[in-house]
């Protein structure tokens, strides 16, 4: 930001952060004791990019003044480490119980000096063009990358008179609650939205979204295929499929050899909390709908970053989308038995089993040769591709397949799911006929959905873009006009510099002479002094 002290307009000042605040103070205008409960800030209850902070969790002092960073009301937090610091993870400690608190090792604290006010400073480092700089200056391994506090020390902050001060911030907040007021709006629609789409989804695997094929039939005085001898012609096609093509001497297919070798062998549906089956519709296992469930090698990672191979990741797998702008690439051994098994086709359907994202469901919408699951990922494929689409819906729904795998998914640490699990998952199948109409109805609203969520979410980037605006003008000096009449700049910033070199150590008499009602942390005030009225010191 030092590029802006030749244009800076009359009255201000550019002075290095450090010259205006206390980075990372150690001392606290008053110590609590060691019983006393003070506010506890983790990083998660810092907001990221609005300057809050929810300061309601308390914490014994004892239990929290070594090893966590201190701080008092009006102090600013700004997160130091990648990623936190990147989303904007800065603070204004306001509300904290006694006006003292602690909280995350990874916070760097910025008091401010005189009449530097810490909303100032908040904006300030609130500032994308901040965040840039700053990710450029960080230190450490990768994934541990930490701002140094030099960094802010060293940050030129372009610093106007204290009345501008205020009036810049006024201004800001002003804009703001009106931007702010248009940003509640746009997240309420995408929480309506969100909604929405679990309505349509729910609803389409409880027969509810369109006419059930038993209403069409028995309104159109017509006879229609039931659910249920649909799953036996799970069962007979294929294996009339393998008679024939063996009589014939014909190389029979593996989809087909796997069918006939399950057939005998498939799990029954998990039965507990199965919703009304609707008219027409059977309930079955995912194991009789399909004719694998596996999932990929665990020793390729050797065979990474080469050839023309894809190795299918967890990252890969959204819920109904597969998403392969991460592209891991493979090149797997020549003659592994788990490249067949583990190549991924047309309909199949790919689940998460491990990690974070674990129950994330897609299907596979095209030929894509030479793509493999790695181990995190299972492939199930349906034994006609016409199930899959159905079976996708199915899976992103909470009254479906969501609803069984929240209740399947073990290991707190690291969430899994079993193959069994997957196998057992029990699935409410409409007639063939049906499942085309449903899907065809979700593709529909969906769409509908995806266009509208495309255009709010277009519309919060130019909310943020707006608010970035609104800081650079303040920052420039273009938000608010200036005062002729202001004390300039630096006589504030001669003020501070006089007081750092002038002022007795923090905690003598001198020192509290000089500002009533404050002592070091850790120090016992001297006999004739007199707290002042503002105990917590803020």
């Amino acid at each position: 930001m030092s590029d802006t002290k030749n244009n800076l307009p009359s009255g201000w000042v550019e002075a290095p952060l450090g010259k205006t605040v206390h980075v990372n103070p150690r001392w606290m205008l008053r110590e609590p004791a060691d019983g006393e409960s003070v506010s506890f800030v983790r990083m998660a209850a810092v907001e990221a990019g609005s300057g809050r902070l929810d300061a309601s969790t308390s914490r014994i002092w004892k239990e929290v003044k070594k090893g966590y960073t201190r701080f008092q009301e009006g102090d600013v937090l700004f997160a130091k480490i990648t990623p936190c610091m990147e989303n904007g993870k800065t603070a204004l400690a306001l509300g904290l119980l006694g006006g003292r608190g602690a909280g995350s090792t990874e916070f760097h604290v910025l008091r401010s000096v005189d009449e530097v006010r810490p909303k100032f400073i908040l904006y300030f480092l609130l500032q994308e063009a901040i965040r840039r700089e700053a990710r450029m200056k960080m230190k450490g391994a990768a994934g541990q990358l930490r701002v140094p506090p030099e960094f802010l020390e060293e940050l030129h902050i372009p610093l106007p008179p204290a009345r501008e001060q205020r009036r810049i911030i006024e201004e800001i907040e002003k804009q703001f609650t009106r931007l702010e007021a248009g940003v509640v709006a746009l997240k309420r629609v995408q929480a309506n939205l969100k909604r929405y789409r679990a309505a349509v989804l729910k609803a389409a695997v409880e027969g509810r979204l369109v006419p059930t094929e038993a209403e069409l039939a028995r309104r159109e005085g017509r006879s229609y295929e039931p659910a249920s001898e649909l799953l036996e012609r799970l069962v007979t096609q294929p294996l009339l499929a393998v008679s024939k093509k063996a009589q014939a001497g014909v190389p029979v297919p593996r989809q087909l050899l796997d069918s006939k070798r399950r057939n005998t062998e498939t799990l029954e549906p998990d039965r507990r909390d199965v919703p009304q089956i609707p008219s027409g519709w059977e309930l079955a296992s995912m194991d009789q709908l399909t004719t694998r469930i596996t999932s990929g090698s665990r020793d390729w990672s050797q065979y990474y970053n080469r050839g023309n191979g894809v190795f299918v990741m967890a990252q890969n797998v959204r819920p109904g989308k597969l998403d392969l702008a991460f592209r891991q690439a493979v090149d797997p051994p020549e003659g592994d038995s788990s490249c067949e098994r583990s190549q991924i086709k047309a309909g199949d359907l790919l689940v998460t089993i491990v990690g974070a994202n674990t129950g994330n469901v897609c299907r596979v919408p095209e030929e894509l040769p030479r793509h493999y699951v790695c181990q995190s990922v299972a492939l199930m494929r349906p034994v006609f591709p016409e199930l899959s689409r159905f079976l996708e819906v199915y899976f992103n729904s909470e009254g479906g397949g969501q609803r069984q795998y929240k209740r399947y998914i073990y290991g707190a640490g690291r969430p899994h799911l079993s193959f069994e699990q997957l196998k057992t998952t029990a699935v409410l199948v409409p007639p063939l006929a049906e499942q085309t109409r449903i899907v065809a109805e979700v593709e529909r609203r969906l769409s509908v959905i995806d266009e509208l969520e495309m255009q709010v979410e277009a519309d919060l980037k130019r909310a943020e873009r707006l608010r970035q605006a609104i800081l650079k003008r303040a920052f420039e000096g273009k938000l608010v006009p200036q005062d002729p009449t202001d004390e300039p700049a630096s006589m504030l910033l001669e003020r501070i510099r006089g007081e750092r070199v002038g002022v007795p150590l923090v905690g003598t008499r001198k020192f509290r002479d000089h500002n009533p009602g404050t002592a070091r942390a850790g120090t016992r005030p001297a006999p004739t002094a007199r707290w002042g009225p503002n105990r917590s010191g803020t």
